[in-house]
């Protein structure tokens, strides 16, 4: 039923039955994103995912009939960028599709116009190739993760609330799943910060949300 919804909205659609067919499929051609259900056969979705995650950062979307909030934690947590769960509407599917690979392909728009580099500490934040290196060594984000992190650095003064992020990240209403944001905000801290428990780039304001740090 999605796969043929999806055709209807003129996107190409390729479906695997198992987790193993899955993975042979994913690399051995280019994708702009992943739907990945977490109960399937052979391999499930959170190995999936794993094999994924070890060298692409293309968005992945989860979707699954598991609601609770350590599920969605969990899926979050190994690099999935939205999470839906079942039971959903294909226009929901279609308008979380739309907005992941319109954040991910954003950076190709305007291809004349130069974006500006970011520079923050010893974080170097290229907006043309969608890079962020740290002492000249690469760190891989996902499409979620950059985002938040070019929202604060570009904005270095400003304080934003988990609401805020949501909204302008996710590009969705905030439902008041502050967990989203929380793993996220964790897991890049995990990759930018020389010592995740005491950060430096990304600082949390108690009480009101997060902001970047002052160097």
């Amino acid at each position: 039923m999605l796969k043929n919804f999806l055709l209807t909205e003129n996107y190409e659609v390729v479906t695997a039955q198992d987790g193993e067919s899955a993975c042979q499929k994913f690399f051995s051609d280019d994708f702009d994103l992943v739907l990945l259900d977490l109960m399937i056969p052979k391999k499930n979705g959170m190995e999936v995912m794993r094999e994924i995650r070890e060298s692409n950062t293309v968005p992945i979307i989860i979707l699954s009939a598991k609601d609770t909030d350590s599920d969605k934690t969990l899926g979050l947590g190994l690099g999935a960028d939205d999470y839906i769960t079942k039971p959903f509407s294909v226009t929901e599917v279609l308008a979380r599709i739309k907005a992941n690979i319109r954040r991910t392909t954003q950076y190709a728009e305007g291809v004349f116009m130069r974006q500006p580099v970011l520079i923050k500490g010893l974080l170097t934040m290229d907006l043309n190739d969608h890079s962020v290196k740290k002492k000249g060594k690469e760190i891989e984000l996902t499409a979620k993760e950059f985002a938040i992190l070019k929202l604060l650095l570009q904005n270095p003064k400003k304080v934003y609330t988990k609401e805020q992020i949501y909204s302008l990240v996710w590009n969705d209403a905030y439902l008041g799943d502050e967990n989203a944001v929380n793993v996220h905000i964790s897991r890049l801290r995990t990759k930018i910060e020389d010592n995740p428990r005491d950060p430096k780039y990304i600082i949390t304001v108690w009480g009101i949300g997060y902001k970047a740090g002052d160097f």
